[in-house]
């Protein structure tokens, strides 16, 4: 047994365990469930009906530790409602979009009364009738509303609670705090410190004026309806990392996990060190089994995604009411709410920094080479006796395009394969769609990203109007190329000549006479510093027009860091971030004029995903055995 679920077992080990008379338990009794098991399940879906329970139980009937005694932890949180609350998902929203998620956004807008704390699963209800109590003790004294101060700093920004009304909330926490403690047998700590609401939490430093513009038009004051919630989550997984599962996945080996789409995975990221690139090891919260999954299937869920809502009390001022249900359509954990009426302020500090964004910086890694696919003996393979190329499967490229030298130098300068292009052409189309502006495009010589440059600018329907500067120093690390020199690129004519839309008059920033083959980490990263400078200096800041940047996977974080005021990642650190970037994975940076900076936010378009297709042979298995 690992020494964490140990000292699981010794929280709950040797205490007295009465026997609930809960209909919903005696109903699952009826049904053959063991006691602790039905227990177990009715506290993981928050007592609420038999079927939850009952559905519950059936999908963890493989669980490994269905009978293990580890109850789960509860937090006691007082939450906004209402137009407040809307405000507030809105800047979570607008906030995440501009500079990127930060820890706030993986809870909801709360006020934490009680930290979290564990009880065993029988005792439950006691915490249920605890919050009514205590609530119904303090609803005359509680206030009409809360006073709420804006409060920031260079890694916290958030509302604190005025001392007056923080006092009164102190009381509450404090009063349910000593009857929880004595009535269920546990230990409930209230939160005595200043109480506050967080807006963001361990954001970057340059973002602070941003995030303060964005909350500054929040009105503490907006009609809210504040409700005392009791939550709860599996304390197991708590330094876990939550994914989402975007795809179903059928495991193919016995120790492959089956997962539905939505389902959520925990993921311990100490534990995937040994894991297969590209894969992880995690364990479903839908059914508690555990195993290997493919990442690519999976995007990053919010931490309390998995909490369950047992219990609230609802504060009103005319009467008094106690539910366990959602009193209002529009509020959601962590869901975007849909209001019509978005708020005139939050509109306008928006026009007001659409404003001041003169230019976009958006940097790609090219699409799916051919040799990615086929491997690096890709050429042989489509070479007859003769030396010309012919098409061995429909992913290698119709033709390949023109060159005066050998077409060996393909093998080192290889094209997009047909799903590359295709993938390319999608991404342009996408950018149209959201109604990008791309006014300059630079890439580097490679083929595969002049490739990817021109499919991109078709997708957009702008081939015939931009056009494309070739740049040597966007050329990936040359340390990592395989051949151990500088390969020998298509010229700017012969690029030209085979129909790609070259900027045939620019003359790069970076020589390709100055490209160091096996350059060291330092010089790779001098150069794109420089280049990127460059590149910003030589497009005009007038208008929103977006610089399109196509290069490999180490050009998203040696390009952008540099430009949002970030230093160079260590060496070791960045081999491991550039190996996790997928075909067509991007960066977005945006000026930020007035105040003579960039910040890095969300891209324009999503991501791009899809799963692998192996090479078939019908004879195999259809013809012969």
């Amino acid at each position: 047994m690992a020494v964490a679920e140990t000292q699981l077992y010794a929280k709950v080990s040797n205490k007295h365990r009465s026997k609930s008379t809960s209909v919903l338990l005696e109903s699952l009794l009826a049904k053959g469930f063991p006691a602790h098991i039905a227990q177990k399940a009715l506290a993981a879906t928050g007592q609420k009906t038999i079927e939850e329970a009952a559905k519950w139980l059936h999908s963890h009937c493989n669980d490994p530790s269905l009978d293990d005694p580890i109850p789960q932890e509860y937090a006691l949180y007082l939450c906004p409602t209402g137009r407040l609350h809307n405000h507030l998902q809105e800047f979570w929203k607008e906030s995440k979009r501009q500079c990127g998620k930060n820890r706030a956004h993986e809870i909801f807008p709360h006020i934490t009364l009680c930290d979290f704390f564990t009880c065993e699963d029988q005792k439950v209800e006691l915490l249920y009738d605890t919050l009514k109590r205590v609530g119904d003790s303090f609803s005359q004294h509680f206030p009409p509303s809360i006073s709420l101060s804006l409060h920031s700093s260079t890694s916290y920004l958030g509302f604190f609670i005025g001392d007056s009304h923080a006092n009164i909330l102190k009381e509450f926490a404090l009063a349910f705090s000593s009857e929880a403690s004595a009535l269920a047998d546990c230990q409930v700590k209230p939160c005595l410190k200043q109480l506050h609401l967080t807006l963001a939490h361990k954001f970057y430093p340059h973002h602070q004026k941003t995030l303060e513009q964005l909350a500054k038009c929040i009105n503490p004051g907006e009609t809210c309806q504040w409700v005392a919630a009791l939550y709860s989550r599996d304390m197991r997984f708590v330094h876990y990392q939550t994914l989402r599962a975007l795809f179903q996945y059928k495991p193919q080996n016995i120790d492959e996990l089956m997962i539905n789409s939505g389902d959520f995975i925990y993921v311990d990221p100490t534990q995937q060190s040994d894991v297969s690139e590209g894969w992880v090891i995690g364990t479903s919260h839908r059914t508690g089994c555990r195993g290997f999954l493919p990442k690519n299937y999976t995007e990053r869920a919010n931490e309390s995604d998995t909490w369950v809502k047992h219990r609230e009390y609802v504060f009103v001022t005319a009467s008094r009411f106690f539910t366990q249900t959602e009193n209002e359509a529009n509020v959601k954990l962590n869901g975007e709410v849909h209001n019509p009426s978005i708020s005139r302020s939050v509109t306008n500090v928006l026009s007001f920094q659409n404003a001041t964004l003169r230019r976009g910086v958006l940097v790609m890694r090219h699409g799916q080479r051919v040799d990615q696919v086929f491997g690096k003996s890709w050429l042989q393979q489509c070479l007859t006796a003769d030396g010309k190329y012919y098409r061995a499967d429909l992913n290698f490229p119709p033709t390949l395009p023109k060159r005066k030298d050998s077409m060996k130098h393909f093998e080192y300068d290889p094209p997009l394969s047909c799903c590359g292009i295709f993938q390319s052409r999608l991404i342009g189309e996408a950018l149209l769609d959201q109604e990008v502006t791309v006014s300059y495009v630079y890439s580097s010589p490679a083929l595969r990203c002049v490739q990817t440059a021109q499919h991109v600018l078709q997708g957009l329907k702008l081939d015939q109007k931009v056009k494309i500067k070739v740049e040597p120093g966007l050329f990936e690390w040359t340390k990592w190329e395989a051949s151990r020199v500088i390969p020998n690129f298509m010229t700017v004519t012969e690029l030209a000549e085979a129909s790609y839309k070259i900027d045939t008059s620019y003359r790069g920033n970076f020589p390709l006479s100055s490209l160091v083959p096996s350059e060291s980490y330092e010089e790779y990263v001098s150069r794109s510093s420089e280049v990127i400078k460059q590149i910003i200096t030589a497009c005009p800041s007038k208008g929103k027009g977006v610089i399109l940047i196509v290069g490999h996977g180490s050009s998203l974080a040696s390009f952008t860091r540099p430009l949002i005021g970030l230093p160079a990642r260590d060496s070791s650190d960045f081999a491991q971030v550039v190996r996790k970037i997928p075909s067509l994975g991007m960066c977005f940076c945006e000026e930020l004029k007035e105040e003579n900076k960039w910040q890095m936010v969300n891209p324009p378009v999503k991501t791009l995903t899809h799963g692998a297709n192996a090479a078939f042979n019908w004879r195999n298995g259809i013809v012969e055995d």
